[in-house]
């Protein structure tokens, strides 16, 4: 079963749960006369609207790509989990409402044997269903599962901060729901607000993990001729499709057929072991005993004295068009990139009178 077809079976039993539930707690509020208890079956029902959520995201991602949208519709399930999340907010700020008019004004609350009933069923079952729906969220890193997931588990929480309540109420007559409530509501709201920043950011497009970029450069720098590997850039563009480039440095004695192959032999590796549309671009390194070689170290060792530069790399030195050009990384305490540039420029000039040069800063997207 393909990813896309667990995370709709998943919703279904999300929705097959809270639909039992309400059926449950709908006969025995009409069996003890509980309109509460009812509305709390029609709440069970709503619940389900999270899982409904996921099912059309997962749906909707899964259209093909079209001339407007060249690289699918991943993206969408991302809207579900950020429509989830606010969802959850809602409830939390909805609950935090509620639970501080009861702090002002209390009310005694009435619990009967069929309540407290109702109430431990519920509090297994969501628990039940709102760690199994997060588990498989996790395990198919689906955010809008993730959040249905929460959601179910916040729910069981509330559930038994109300327990907790009829409890103390009933031995001590202390009634503690309205700041149960507000506690709990204040943990769910913050917790809804996390919720939303991970799909939010991968909306923005957040850094990949850096666990899969030393992947990455381990299994390229594995091929014979690469010397580094430097650039590489990330778009996520859904769960299942990524988009990116990097550039390795080769020997300058490799021809454009040996090129060729070593590219497309890395891109088809990326595709194959993350899924990853890769485009690799290339910078030469020179080799030998010669001009280049020669001025190569003497630009590298002079850039490598500036203890603000992380990397140097992409040396480019061509003799017909007397121009000299190399990229580095400055470290996060560089703020100014022109003013940057200036100064390295002017500084390798004094090795390459009459040269124009050129100092490109480059930044880290990915370490």
């Amino acid at each position: 079963m393909d990813r896309s077809s667990q995370i709709i079976r998943t919703s279904v039993i999300g929705i097959v749960a809270n639909v039992l539930l309400a059926a449950f707690k709908a006969v025995v509020g009409i069996i003890a006369s509980s309109v509460a208890i009812v509305m709390d079956a029609v709440n069970n029902l709503s619940d389900a609207l999270s899982s409904v959520i996921t099912i059309i995201g997962t749906k909707l991602s899964q259209r093909p790509a079209d001339r407007e949208h060249p690289f699918g519709f991943g993206r969408i399930e991302y809207f579900s989990a950020i429509i989830i999340a606010v969802i959850v907010i809602s409830a939390g700020v909805t609950s935090l409402i509620e639970s501080v008019k009861k702090i002002i004004q209390p009310v005694e609350p009435s619990y009967t044997t069929p309540t407290l009933i109702v109430i431990i069923v519920a509090i297994v079952a969501k628990l039940l269903l709102g760690w199994y729906v997060k588990k498989k969220g996790k395990q198919l890193k689906s955010d809008a599962l993730i959040a249905s997931g929460s959601d179910a588990l916040f729910d069981a929480i509330i559930t038994t901060a109300t327990l907790v309540s009829a409890g103390i109420m009933l031995i001590w007559g202390v009634s503690l729901d309205g700041i149960l409530g507000a506690l709990i509501s204040i943990v769910i709201i913050k917790a809804g607000i996390e919720m939303l920043a991970s799909p939010v950011n991968e909306l923005l497009g957040s850094k990949v993990s850096p666990e899969l970029i030393r992947e990455i450069k381990q299994e390229v720098m594995g091929f014979d001729g690469v010397r580094g590997v430097f650039d590489i850039i990330l778009h996520n563009y859904g769960p299942d499709v990524m988009i990116g480039s990097l550039h390795i440095s080769v020997p300058d004695t490799l021809t454009a057929h040996e090129i060729h192959g070593l590219t497309r032999k890395i891109a088809t590796m990326m595709s194959l072991n993350h899924g990853i549309i890769m485009t690799v671009g290339i910078y030469s390194v020179a080799t030998g005993e010669n001009q280049r070689a020669e001025l190569q170290a003497k630009v590298t060792k002079a850039l490598a004295a500036h203890k603000e530069l992380v990397q140097v790399h992409a040396f480019y030195f061509s003799e017909k068009e007397q121009m000299l050009s190399v990229d580095v990384v400055p470290d996060i305490s560089c703020h100014d990139d022109a003013a940057l540039s200036r100064q390295l420029a002017d500084e390798l000039q004094a090795l390459v009178p009459g040269v124009q040069v050129i100092v490109v800063i480059d930044h880290n997207y990915s370490d």
